[in-house]
C-alpha cells in the first residue's frame, strides 16, 4: 500500500506563503479577479527598474538609451511621472530550482519540452503582484503572466538549476508577491526567485501541480510588516493567508495543504504490534499535555495516480475493494442485455472479438470463456433506464457501463475493454462506445476517463444496492418483526438481540440526512434525485433473500461452483478472491454456531412448525416487511431446523460480515476522489464533440473538471469518514456480553466459547494470508492487505473490524 498522505506545512525562511487550496475552484478568487483584464498588449520601451537613495523603496522608471534588457539595480528611485504612464518595461528574474533526484528531473524535462514548441502555453507560469493598488480598480497591480523557459539555463550545479524569466510591467510600484502556477504533472522544489540580487523571494517549498489543488501558489517578498504596516496591495492577501493557515477544523489533509490545527497526542502507540506498544492519549483531564498539530486522517492512496486507478488496482478492487460483490463470470460473448430492445436498442454489446483478442494471452475468445478466464462488471441494465433523466440534471453525466476482465496466470484481473452506452435516440442506432487499454497519449486519457465512469457506476451500485438495500433496508423488516412477534425470552430473539443493536436507529438517521430528498446520497452520487429509484429497481428485479447467503451469492454470480471436495463445498474460479476467501471463513463459523444453537432448541420439524412466535416472525417479515415481494416463489420455507439455520445464518452474516465488507473501507478506498469518483460531470469526448479540442489541449484539466467539485468532494469525504469509523462502544463478532442468559445451558455457553475461539483463529489466518506473497490481490509492492473481514478492531477508521450488527 502506498504511504498515507500526510498534512503539514513547510517551515518557510523569512516569509509567508499563501495557499488557496481550499477555495472553491468554481468561484473567482481574489487573484483571479485581477487576472481578467491583464491580457492587453503592452507597449515596449527600453526602461530600467532601479532602487536607491531617493524615494526609500518607491519605484522609478528611467529611460536608458542603449539598454534593451531591463533589470533591477541599486540606483536611486523616484516615482513615475504622469508623462511616462502607460510605458512598459521588462524585468529580469532569476529562478532557482533545487533538484530532487536525477530520475525525477529527467521525467520533468520530458514534460517541459512541450513548452519549447508553445511557450505561451508553458508549464510554469509566474506573475508579479505589486504592493500598490490600481487607483482605478482598487485591486493590486499585476505584471503580465511570464512563462518559465526551461531552455534558458543560466547556471547548473550538482543540486540546483537557475533559469531566467522576463516580466513586463506598467507603473507597477514595488513587487510584494509573486504567483507560481505549475501546470505540469510533476512537483518541483522552488528555492528562490531573485530580481538581480535586490528583490528576493526565498521560497524553499515544493510547488505542487496545478491539477492537485487547481490554485496558484503565492510567495511574499522577504520583508516584515506589522499588520498595520501592510502595504495596501497585500492586505487582503495577508488576511486570506491566515484564514487558510487556520483552516476550519474539518476536511482532508493532503501534502499540498498548509493547515495548522490542534489535537491530542493520540498517535504515540502502535497497539497492532502488541499490548506492550500501547500508549495512553496525552491531552485531557486524565493526562494533561500540550496539544499537537492535527494532521487529520487521510485516506490510503492504494497505488493511485493523480488521474485514476492503475489498471492492476482497478482489477484488484473488483475482488478486494469496497465493492467486491458485483464481479461475475462472463458466460456469453458478446454480453447480452435483458432490457426491451424496442426501447433501448439491440441487446448485444458493442464489444467485439477484435477489441479483446490481443489481451487474452494467445487464447481465442471461446477458449477464454470455456476456461473461465473472462469476467465482467455489468452496469448496463442497472443505469440505462435512468440515463436520460440523470444526464438532464445539472453537473451529472453517466453511461451504462460494461467492463471485461481477463484472469491472468498469476490470479489478477486485467481490464481489457470498457463499453459506454447511452439510450439511443433511434433504436436502430445505439449510442455505444468501446474503449480498450491505451496505445498512445490520447487513448490513454480516454481509457482513464472510461475507468472513472466505471468507478462512478460502481460507487453508485455499491452504495445504493449492496450497502443500503442489501444490508440496511432489507434486514430492517426482520428486526421490526422480531420485536413485534418474538418474546424477549424467546431463544431466537436472544440469539438475534446483539445482531439487531442500533440498526433501527441508524436507519432512521439515514432517512433523515442520507437518503432523503436533497440528502447526502443524492448530492454525492451520479444518479442524484434518482438514487433511491435505482435502489428500488434493484430490489424489484434482482434482490432475493434466498441468494443473500455468501455461498449462494458466489454461485449466482458464477465466480464459484459447488464442489464437495472443497472445505466450504465451493470452488472459487478466482482463487485469490480475498472477499470470498475470508468471507467463507466467517460464514462457516456463523453457520456452525447457529446450527448448534438451533438444534439445541429444535430437535425436529414439528417443533419448528408449531412455534407460533417463530412462524409469526418469519411470516410478518415477508408479508408486511417485504410486502412488495411477499408472493415471490423464491422465499425459503421455514419448516425444519435446517431451514431456520439457513435463514438465521443469512441474517447474521448480512448484518455482520457483509455489512463490514461494504462499509468500513469507504473512506480508505473511496476517500481519494480521482481514483474512485462517486459522480461524473462530463461524458467522454468524441472527435466530433465541441469539447474534444479542449480535451486534446489539456486532457488532465478535462479529467479533473469531470470529477466532483471541490465542495462536493470535501463534503463527501467528511461523510464517508464518519460512516467508516467504529465507535468506542462497538461490540464485535465473537463477543457476547449476555452469556449469563444461558447460565443453565452449558452446551450453548460452550458453543459461544468455541465460536469466539474460531473467530480469533480466523483473524490470525487472514493476517497470515495477507503476508503470503503468492496472493497477488492482497500482497505486493504498494498493495493493500485485505483487512475488511478481520473481526476485531479499535475505534475510529481502521479498515477492519466486524461488529455484531449494523451500527453505522
Amino acid at each position: 500500500m502506498a504511504a498515507e498522505m500526510v498534512a503539514g506545512g513547510a517551515k518557510i525562511m523569512g516569509f509567508s506563503v499563501l495557499n488557496l487550496h481550499s477555495l472553491n475552484p468554481s468561484s473567482k478568487s481574489f487573484l483571479q479577479c485581477h487576472f481578467r483584464n491583464q491580457r492587453s498588449k503592452l507597449p515596449l520601451s527600453p526602461i530600467w527598474f532601479s532602487f536607491g537613495k531617493k524615494g526609500r523603496g518607491m519605484m522609478h522608471l528611467r529611460k536608458r538609451v542603449r539598454a534593451s534588457v531591463m533589470a533591477l539595480t541599486e540606483e536611486p528611485l523616484i516615482e513615475c511621472g504622469a508623462e511616462e504612464q502607460g510605458v512598459a518595461l521588462k524585468v529580469v528574474a532569476l529562478v532557482t530550482v533545487r533538484k530532487k533526484h536525477m530520475e525525477r528531473m529527467k521525467e520533468m524535462t520530458l514534460h517541459w519540452l512541450d513548452a519549447f514548441n508553445s511557450p505561451t502555453k508553458g508549464g510554469v507560469v509566474l506573475q508579479l503582484v505589486s504592493t500598490q493598488l490600481d487607483p482605478k480598480t482598487l485591486e493590486p497591480k499585476l505584471s503580465n503572466e511570464a512563462v518559465l523557459d526551461w531552455s534558458k539555463t543560466l547556471e547548473t550545479t550538482a543540486d540546483r538549476i537557475t533559469y531566467k524569466v522576463e516580466f513586463m510591467v506598467v507603473n507597477f510600484g514595488v513587487p510584494g508577491a509573486i504567483t507560481v502556477n505549475n501546470k505540469y504533472q510533476e512537483e518541483f522544489f522552488l528555492e528562490s526567485i531573485t530580481f538581480e540580487g535586490l528583490v528576493h523571494f526565498a521560497c524553499n517549498s515544493w510547488v505542487q501541480p496545478e491539477k492537485v489543488n487547481t490554485k496558484k501558489r503565492i510567495f511574499f517578498v522577504n520583508k516584515a510588516y506589522l499588520p498595520c504596516q501592510t502595504p495596501e496591495g497585500l492586505k487582503e492577501l495577508r488576511e486570506k493567508e491566515l484564514m487558510e493557515l487556520r483552516g476550519d477544523g474539518t476536511g482532508l489533509r493532503i501534502p499540498s495543504d498548509r493547515i495548522y490545527d490542534y489535537d491530542t497526542y493520540n498517535d504515540l502507540g502502535d497497539p497492532d504490534k502488541g499490548v506492550e506498544y500501547a500508549r495512553p492519549t496525552l491531552g485531557g483531564r486524565q493526562n494533561p499535555h500540550p496539544r499537537r498539530c492535527r494532521t487529520g486522517r487521510p485516506p490510503t492512496k492504494n497505488g493511485y495516480t493523480l488521474s485514476s486507478l492503475r489498471d492492476d488496482e482497478f482489477g484488484r478492487q473488483a475482488v478486494a475493494g469496497i465493492n467486491p460483490l458485483t464481479i461475475q463470470r462472463l458466460e456469453v460473448f458478446p454480453p447480452i442485455s435483458k432490457l426491451d430492445p424496442s426501447i433501448y436498442g439491440p441487446q448485444e454489446s458493442a464489444i467485439k472479438e477484435e477489441h479483446i483478442i490481443h489481451h487474452l494471452d494467445g487464447m481465442s475468445v471461446q477458449q477464454a470463456l470455456n476456461e473461465n478466464k473472462l469476467f465482467i462488471l455489468d452496469y448496463h441494465d442497472i443505469y440505462l433506464p435512468f440515463l436520460n433523466r440523470i444526464n438532464a440534471l445539472d453537473d451529472r453525466k453517466a453511461y451504462g457501463t460494461r467492463t471485461l476482465f481477463f484472469l491472468t496466470t498469476v490470479g489478477t484481473l486485467k481490464p481489457i475493454a470498457i463499453e459506454l452506452s447511452l439510450p439511443p435516440t433511434d433504436p436502430n442506432c445505439p449510442l455505444k462506445q468501446v474503449l480498450t487499454p491505451s496505445v498512445d497519449a490520447t487513448t490513454s486519457w480516454l481509457w482513464q476517463l472510461g475507468k472513472a465512469h466505471v468507478c462512478s457506476n460502481d460507487a453508485g451500485v455499491h452504495q445504493l444496492i449492496h450497502h443500503w438495500l442489501r444490508t440496511h433496508a432489507c434486514i430492517e423488516p426482520f428486526i421490526i418483526a422480531a420485536h413485534r412477534q418474538l418474546s424477549g425470552m424467546h431463544p431466537i430473539f436472544k440469539l438475534l438481540k446483539p445482531h439487531m443493536r442500533y440498526t433501527l436507529k441508524i436507519n432512521a438517521l439515514a432517512r433523515e440526512s442520507l437518503i432523503n430528498a436533497g440528502g447526502n446520497i443524492e448530492s454525492f452520487f451520479t444518479p442524484g434525485k434518482y438514487c433511491m429509484e435505482i435502489s428500488c429497481a434493484a430490489y424489484r428485479d434482482w434482490w432475493r433473500f434466498d441468494l443473500e447467503g455468501l455461498p449462494a451469492d458466489l454461485i449466482r454470480r458464477g465466480v464459484a461452483v459447488p464442489d464437495t471436495t472443497k472445505v466450504h463445498g465451493l470452488r472459487l474460479l478466482i482463487e485469490d478472491y480475498p472477499y470470498a476467501n475470508d468471507g467463507l471463513l466467517i460464514w462457516s463459523s456463523i453457520e456452525s454456531l447457529v446450527q448448534t444453537y438451533v438444534n439445541y432448541y429444535y430437535s425436529d420439524a414439528e417443533m419448528i412448525e408449531s412455534d407460533t412466535e417463530l412462524q409469526a416472525w418469519y411470516n410478518e417479515s415477508r408479508s408486511v416487511g417485504h410486502a412488495d415481494l411477499c408472493h415471490a416463489s423464491w422465499w425459503p420455507t421455514l419448516s425444519t431446523p435446517n431451514d431456520l439455520t439457513s435463514i438465521l445464518t443469512t441474517i447474521i452474516w448480512t448484518v455482520s460480515g457483509q455489512h463490514a465488507a461494504v462499509n468500513f473501507g469507504q473512506y480508505p478506498y473511496g476517500g481519494f476522489i480521482p481514483a474512485r469518483p462517486p459522480l461524473m460531470r462530463q461524458l467522454v469526448p468524441k472527435e466530433h464533440d465541441p469539447v474534444y479540442v479542449d480535451f486534446i489541449e489539456d486532457p488532465q484539466a478535462y479529467f479533473l473538471s469531470s470529477l466532483p467539485s471541490l465542495l462536493q468532494a470535501t463534503k463527501f469525504m467528511a461523510v464517508i469518514e464518519i460512516i467508516s469509523a467504529h465507535s468506542p462502544d462497538e461490540e464485535y463478532l465473537g463477543e457476547r456480553k449476555d452469556l449469563s442468559t444461558w447460565s443453565g445451558d452449558t452446551e450453548i455457553i460452550e458453543a459461544f466459547y468455541r465460536f469466539s475461539v474460531e473467530i480469533r483463529r480466523i483473524e490470525k489466518e487472514i493476517e497470515k494470508r495477507n503476508a503470503d506473497t503468492s496472493r497477488r490481490n492482497r500482497c505486493g509492492a504498494g498493495i493493500s492487505p485485505y483487512k475488511l473481514l478481520i473481526p476485531s478492531s479499535g475505534p475510529g477508521v481502521t479498515s477492519k473490524g466486524i461488529p455484531n450488527s449494523i451500527t453505522v
